[in-house]
């Protein structure tokens, strides 16, 4: 995809493929800028990445402490049912979802994409109950004796002893709404809300693509999800071997 991006037009469509390029071709990369407004679809995409990742976060934090921490009647029954839902294929929900976002007249604004991540994901969830359960009940005791409530407790114990499991809930979150692409392509119709992923789209046409432009819009793209993994990747280990911890 790199080196594609460098190459002249008849270079990419040479048969057989040629790896790299004969003549570095940098004008891509300020085309593909000019070609649609990237940094106005960079501005959603960040608005909606933001937003979400803040929303899942808390969300999924406060529903899996009073799954883990909080005894209540049905805790376990609501909770299978809970991780139940994880078994729906995400597509069969996608018409109902649409339908329902159509009523509420959210459609082709950035509501669909923001909002639903106020009530959290089961998967995440799940992770954080996981990993709340292995903080020794002792300590949240104490700070109850010393006479703090549920909230305070969660605030000023639970979270600043969970970082690396809300680290890794908030990477995945970015990822996911960073690389969407059928659910933003569903609910948006205005060109002036459309994400990164929408907009590299645009290269391609009827009857021909814009490979160079499109190649090079695509490496910019990627240039922060590939950072992103570099600084992280410890809590993308963590976020997949917590799921293995006692529950």
């Amino acid at each position: 995809m790199a080196t594609t991006s460098l190459m002249p037009v008849e270079q990419i469509l040479e048969v057989p493929l040629t790896w790299v390029p004969r003549r570095y071709i940098w004008s891509n990369y300020p085309a593909a800028l000019i070609y649609f407004p990237f940094f106005l679809f960079l501005r959603n995409t960040m608005i909606i990445c933001v937003f979400t990742v803040v929303a899942t976060v808390a969300s999924c934090a406060l529903v899996a402490y009073g799954f883990s921490r909080i005894s209540w009647p049905g805790r376990n029954l609501v909770f299978a049912i809970l991780i139940a839902t994880m078994m729906i294929p995400y597509h069969v929900t996608l018409i109902p979802t649409f339908l329902i976002y159509k009523w509420l007249r959210w459609l082709d604004t950035l509501k669909p994409l923001t909002i639903p991540a106020l009530t959290g994901s089961a998967f995440y969830i799940f992770l954080l109950r996981q990993f709340f359960m292995t903080i020794p009940n002792d300590l949240s005791e104490m700070a109850e004796m010393d006479g703090a409530g549920d909230f305070r407790v969660f605030w000023n114990m639970i979270l600043p002893l969970s970082k690396p499991a809300l680290s890794a809930v908030a990477v995945f979150t970015f990822l996911g709404s960073w690389n969407d692409f059928l659910w933003p392509l569903l609910v948006l119709n205005s060109e002036d809300k459309y994400t990164l992923s929408l907009g590299l789209y645009r290269y391609i046409g009827r009857y021909s693509a814009q490979w160079g432009l499109l190649m090079a819009a695509c490496t910019m793209v990627t240039v922060p999800v590939i950072v992103l993994f570099f600084v992280a990747q410890r809590y993308f280990v963590q976020g997949i071997t917590l799921t293995g911890i006692k529950g």
